[in-house]
């Protein structure tokens, strides 16, 4: 497939950014980056405190994008049959009959997902990884498009399960929305309640138009020079000692299908790198971990990682 004019794609994309820009206040860049997340077939964690608008951000989404919604909150006493569905028995038939668990729309807001015990964490891997989920011997496809916005609270905050490393990887990317700087709250305080916008908002692009987005991404131009950059990325994760592990092959495939996305909501035919290095925090910061005081885990670490490597 050949991405004949990407400005013509971006064009519903910068839509959707400026309406959810309504709704969460001085958080472009966010916005931007849950935006290549979602063209680029990827999912997404949010990690911040309570009440910085986490949830209204996913929220918000769904109803600009016009996808099926669900909110799953995650607690300790939530069960995997919570999640994926269950089978009740039906005596006019005398059948058991499946009705599907929440996990079964477009869009899926696991709220506060490091609450509940791995157990019930290990109930959206299948999901996350396949589009399809499997209930008691039989195998159901997911709806097209499928996309899980996970909230995390900080693990120092009472309650919290830390997640393991193979639900971290699932995800595409992490971000944070932090604190609004000041002129950003002063509205925000002054402004309408972010529900009532949120009810008001229309959707910016069709389920069609959003998959079309997502099938343009792989085709953006990639140079071999682009690729020897990934990869030398990728090779420095793995034999610096700064890290405690390098980074996978789908970590790889992550930071190369967000960097085509970002190419794309730019209105570019190919990727540079500069797109690589605006996404690659947020890809490979909950992948990475320093091995000492000196590089931390996290953003610090991916940071560290865009100052070691040279672009070819």
């Amino acid at each position: 497939m050949l991405v004949e004019d990407p400005r013509k794609l971006a064009n519903p994309i910068e839509d959707v950014i400026a309406q959810a820009g309504r709704v969460i206040l001085g958080k472009e860049r966010q916005i931007r980056l849950a935006m290549a997340c979602i063209l680029a077939r990827g999912h997404l964690l949010i990690e911040d405190v309570p009440g910085v608008g986490k949830t209204t951000l996913s929220h918000a989404l769904a109803r600009l994008l016009g996808l099926d919604y669900q909110r799953i909150q995650f607690t300790s006493d939530l069960l995997p049959a919570d999640v994926i569905g269950v089978s009740i028995f039906d005596r006019e038939s005398s059948t058991f009959r499946f009705h599907p668990g929440p996990i079964f729309a477009q869009i899926i807001l696991a709220d506060e997902i490091n609450r509940a015990s791995p157990k019930a964490q290990s109930a959206l891997l299948e999901a996350m990884e396949e589009h399809q989920v499997t209930a008691e011997g039989e195998t159901r496809m997911l709806p097209e498009p499928f996309f899980v916005i996970a909230t995390q609270n900080p693990l120092h905050q009472v309650g919290t399960f830390p997640l393991p490393e193979s639900q971290l990887d699932r995800f595409l990317m992490r971000i944070q929305l932090g604190y609004p700087d000041a002129k950003a709250e002063r509205e925000l305080l002054r402004g309408e309640e972010r529900r009532d916008i949120i009810a008001h908002l229309k959707p910016a692009m069709t389920r069609d138009q959003l998959m079309e987005i997502q099938r343009a991404v792989p085709a953006m131009q990639v140079s071999d020079a682009l690729l020897d950059y990934v990869q030398a990325l990728i090779s420095h994760t793995r034999h610096s000692p700064r890290y405690t592990q390098g980074l996978s092959p789908r970590a790889g495939l992550a930071v190369l299908r967000a960097a085509q996305a970002w190419a794309l909501m730019q209105g570019r035919r190919q990727v540079l790198p500069e797109d690589v290095q605006a996404i690659l925090p947020s890809v490979v910061g909950h992948r990475l971990h320093g091995s000492s005081d000196a590089v931390k885990g996290g953003f610090d670490a991916a940071k560290d990682l865009v100052t070691s490597v040279a672009i070819p």
